[in-house]
């Protein structure tokens, strides 16, 4: 098994989305979150491309080394839909599986819900958006507000001093260090602090949650609890898992690790529920 081989997709308007290649068989692309980048949905993790699956990963616009959207508003979800299946026909990708972390989570809904001929099945890892903007109140935009504006004036250590997540304190440390890796990791942080002003205030898809019900294609959920992860509420992955009619929700117990930080663990579960749910495209 080789290293990942690199991509670039031109985007419109100038500029690329960039990525990599890792893997033989079924593909799997990859959405990671807000503020991440391709590395942050398994976790670095190389067990699926090990275990007979095609690994597609990427930078959303503004993120990691893909170039700035072309205007500072460019960052709906209507957009990271839209990139995404320019980054499906340029890699002539007819189907796949969609895995996706939060923003990446509800970039990947979008996209089934309007081209569900395209997805083999979904893998939604802490889902935090119900539908409509992930952030529904002043108080919560105002908040993402605060931490563009740090980020935008003082760089890393602005954005760190700005951010206190309401996690239990035995997390605290772990989730400080992983946003100031997540960070760190990033060429534009002026194009990143406009998508954390955008993104939050985007409406993901319409109908809310009920629009799932009409997703008739295998969905594994992976949800943590709200004293580790509160900004992906726990009761988000459980409304999915009600709604949708092909779905299995996985949680660890009250006081573990999320799942989500494990890329190992989640990269098993993952191949897995492939393993149950499309036999046919796993090795």
């Amino acid at each position: 098994m080789g290293d990942p081989t690199p991509f670039e997709v031109e985007l419109p308007g100038g500029g690329t989305l960039a990525g990599e290649i890792a893997g033989t068989g079924h593909t799997l692309v990859l959405l990671h979150g807000l503020t991440a980048t391709r590395r942050y949905v398994v976790q670095g993790s190389r067990h699926l491309e090990r275990h007979g699956h095609r690994l597609v990963a990427y930078d959303a616009r503004g993120h990691g080394t893909s170039s700035p959207a072309p205007e500072a508003s460019a960052y709906e979800y209507v957009d990271l839909a839209g990139d995404l299946e320019r980054l499906l026909d340029d890699l002539e990708l007819e189907r796949c599986v969609l895995a996706g972390s939060s923003m990446g989570a509800a970039t990947a809904v979008r996209f089934a819900l309007t081209r569900p001929e395209r997805v083999d099945a979904l893998v939604q890892i802490t889902p935090a958006s119900r539908g409509g903007p992930s952030a529904d109140d002043d108080e919560e935009l105002a908040k993402w507000d605060r931490l563009a504006r740090a980020l935008r004036d003082d760089g890393v250590e602005g954005f760190l001093a700005a951010y206190h997540p309401p996690v239990a304190d035995r997390w605290r440390e772990a989730v400080m260090t992983a946003t100031r890796q997540r960070l760190e990791a990033h060429a534009d942080h002026g194009a990143l602090a406009d998508a954390i002003e955008v993104v939050p205030r985007s409406r993901a898809w319409d109908g809310g949650v009920a629009a799932l019900a009409s997703l008739a294609l295998p969905v594994l959920i992976v949800g943590s609890q709200d004293s580790a992860d509160p900004g992906h509420p726990l009761a988000v992955a459980e409304a999915y898992a009600e709604a949708l009619p092909h779905a299995e929700l996985l949680v660890e117990d009250e006081g573990q690790s999320p799942l989500a930080w494990q890329g190992a663990q989640l990269s098993r579960a993952i191949a897995d529920f492939l393993a149950r749910s499309l036999p046919s495209a796993t090795a």
